[in-house]
């Protein structure tokens, strides 16, 4: 669900130490600390979801790692979680919620962050998530609305998680597959986002529920720039793109296809599958990052320099409107 149409009849933000809120499609809320002529800003963000792997523990894992995410595309240093949790009374052992929990505080240890409690209801549906916050200086800040002709497009973690994940439910996802889909959903951005912030990137976001096409879509309609994306230079999953054509995807794919719809153009003849994967909503997935042109070297060094992996998937190539060119 896009909340922005939900929201969008309440009464806009005027407080000026908003910087970022639910309107723009922002990856995260921004709030100055200090009055409007603060440095230092909050940075929060809220996601939960069902189980897409059968460990509790990875799960657990990938909940805290989606979550931060929204705080990396903005260069945020992660401080604080809570967590959003809904558990049946009967027919489960309580360990399960435990190995649940247990991986999502590993993971938040990792990143730096502290985590100070939460909620927890009922439910006959499991779901995990995390409100989390994080740190920024405003001179520091990365939205999805400052990309600029001639940057070049970097992707960090490979895409199709959510085909294997469905895969995974049918029982049709064997074990190398498996495991790249549990190492994929548990890696953090951390790394890339210090990268970004050690070479003063402006422009990034997080590739989640839209699909890689759909958050490209995002950044292009924000910073109102044309993006042409090389599809067969995108990295994808061990086993995706076969599971995409015998037919395991989700729900919503048929929604993303409609959220690009407006600005997605096609260029030569491309592989319909592979076109569906690049809308293949993603659990925990990488950020798309532009990268300005004079700054890319120094980009790739400082990913060197912290053993983060990112491709380079094409480039903003206009100014002035918003465009996706595939080919």
């Amino acid at each position: 669900m896009d909340l922005s149409q939900v929201l969008g009849g309440l009464p806009p933000n005027t407080d000026p130490r908003v910087l970022a809120d639910y309107r723009g499609a922002s990856d995260a809320g921004v709030y100055l600390l200090d009055g409007p002529d603060g440095r230092d800003a909050l940075v929060q963000s809220v996601d939960f979801f069902t189980p897409i792997v059968d460990d509790p523990y990875i799960y657990g894992a990938a909940a805290a790692a989606n979550s931060l995410s929204d705080l990396y595309a903005m260069g945020a240093t992660p401080i604080t979680a809570l967590a959003i949790v809904g558990f049946p009374k009967k027919g489960l052992d309580f360990a399960i919620l435990a190995e649940m929990l247990r991986g999502g505080h590993d993971k938040l240890h990792e990143a730096g962050a502290v985590l100070l409690g939460g909620h927890t209801v009922q439910d006959d549906e499991i779901k995990l998530g995390y409100a989390v916050t994080g740190r920024v200086g405003r001179e520091d800040l990365v939205t999805n609305r400052e990309a600029r002709k001639g940057d070049r497009l970097y992707l960090t973690k490979p895409i199709g998680t959510g085909v294997l994940a469905t895969a995974l439910k049918k029982k049709k996802l064997g074990e190398d597959a498996n495991l790249a889909l549990h190492r994929n959903l548990v890696s953090l951005n951390r790394a890339a986002s210090e990268a970004m912030l050690a070479v003063g990137i402006a422009s990034a976001t997080d590739v989640t529920g839209f699909g890689l096409l759909g958050h490209a879509a995002e950044m292009a309609r924000g910073s109102n720039v044309a993006l042409e994306v090389e599809a067969l230079a995108v990295p994808i999953l061990p086993d995706a793109l076969r599971l995409q054509a015998k037919g395991y995807v989700t729900g919503g794919l048929r929604t993303n296809r409609r959220y690009v719809d407006d600005v997605l153009h096609i260029e030569g003849v491309l592989d319909r599958n592979l076109v569906d994967l690049l809308l293949d909503p993603q659990t925990s997935g990488g950020l798309l990052i532009a990268v300005a042109e004079a700054k890319e070297s120094r980009f790739r060094q400082a990913l060197t320099e912290r053993q983060a992996a990112a491709a380079r998937i094409g480039r903003v190539v206009g100014q002035g409107s918003a465009k996706i060119v595939l080919r």
